[in-house]
């Protein structure tokens, strides 16, 4: 009875231990993914790196760092995690499709020899992504649109992606349409591309995702009148997600109609809304804003809309090419 005793002693010791351990552990990893969906990358390598000190083999863990280091753009570093979480967890889907995502942007930043066994790895990773989970359709888009952008002696081809996109419209008739609009996005079959799209939107998407890629393809198009049925689709799936009214505003300023209330949805999405990674940056906001004070003739305005846009990201295209258009 006496060891009895004991035993649970030291049990229950060791559970008031580890309980407090692991609920800090949580608390940590919350703070992390706080830092991460508001884009302070920085912090967020911070803590889990300093949870990664106390828990080398916590899969979860590198799982996290790999995606904070891609939103840093630190690919070697995103590498390195993404292998260890693979490593720590072989049968981890997104794991896999992560470190496909660093790989791939390894190559993007490498030179060219080097790019070509790192285009390869990219591709077996979405592969594997794919294969241990083939609802895990983020994988599935990255491995369409690798095949559908990549050479053969990179590992790509359309032929490869045209089976997967046949699945696709089986499981899910958006991921479907979107992944052949993607691929013929690559090949610059722009008919085709727009068709597919808006397949894609008249599917009801689950994904806002997809809906603001397509949003933001027709935009680039010039096609006001899908970004907002791209809009519409947006509020059907998630009614509380800004990406929806974002998306409006841009189509009305594509129009040149509803001009103050678009004012109202862009100065509000600066303003208040905090957007995620995978989400249109602020900047995007600004330069849409300039767009819309350029069709009201203000042009100091839209000058200085511009520049905000250009000090929130500095290799932002659309604004350099819009002050260039103003006369700077």
């Amino acid at each position: 009875m006496r060891f009895c005793k004991l035993l649970l002693a030291g049990l229950l010791l060791f559970l008031a231990v580890q309980v407090p351990a692991g609920r800090a552990q949580e608390s940590l990893l919350a703070a992390a993914g706080k830092a991460y969906e508001g884009a302070n990358y920085a912090e967020a390598i911070r803590i889990l790196n300093a949870a990664a000190a106390k828990e080398s083999n916590d899969a979860e863990i590198q799982l996290l760092l790999t995606k904070a280091y891609l939103g840093a753009e630190e690919y070697n570093a995103a590498v390195k995690s993404g292998e260890k979480a693979v490593a720590l967890n072989p049968n981890s889907s997104e794991s896999h499709n992560l470190l496909g995502k660093a790989y791939g942007e390894k190559a993007d930043h490498s030179s060219f020899i080097s790019a070509y066994p790192l285009a390869r790895k990219t591709r077996k990773e979405f592969e594997i992504a794919v294969r241990l989970d083939e609802h895990n359709f983020n994988a599935a888009q990255n491995l369409v649109e690798f095949d559908c952008t990549a050479p053969s002696i990179a590992g790509g081809g359309e032929e490869k992606a045209q089976p997967l996109i046949k699945k696709l419209l089986t499981l899910d008739v958006s991921e479907g349409h979107f992944a052949a609009g993607n691929c013929r996005r690559q090949k610059k079959d722009f008919a085709t591309a727009d068709s597919e799209m808006l397949n894609a939107i008249q599917s009801h998407p689950k994904s806002l995702d997809i809906l603001d890629e397509i949003a933001t393809y027709f935009a680039n198009r010039g096609m006001a009148d899908r970004v907002l049925a791209a809009a519409d689709a947006a509020e059907v799936a998630s009614p509380a997600d800004a990406r929806g009214p974002y998306f409006r505003a841009v189509g009305w300023v594509m129009q040149g109609g509803n001009l103050p209330q678009a004012e109202k949805i862009l100065q509000n999405y600066i303003h208040t809304v905090h957007p995620r990674p995978s989400w249109p940056g602020p900047w995007s906001a600004h330069y849409w804003l300039g767009q819309l004070y350029e069709k009201q003739t203000r042009f100091e305005a839209a000058r200085g809309e511009y520049e905000a846009a250009l000090t929130l990201n500095a290799k932002y295209k659309k604004a350099q090419d819009a002050l260039k258009h103003l006369g700077k």
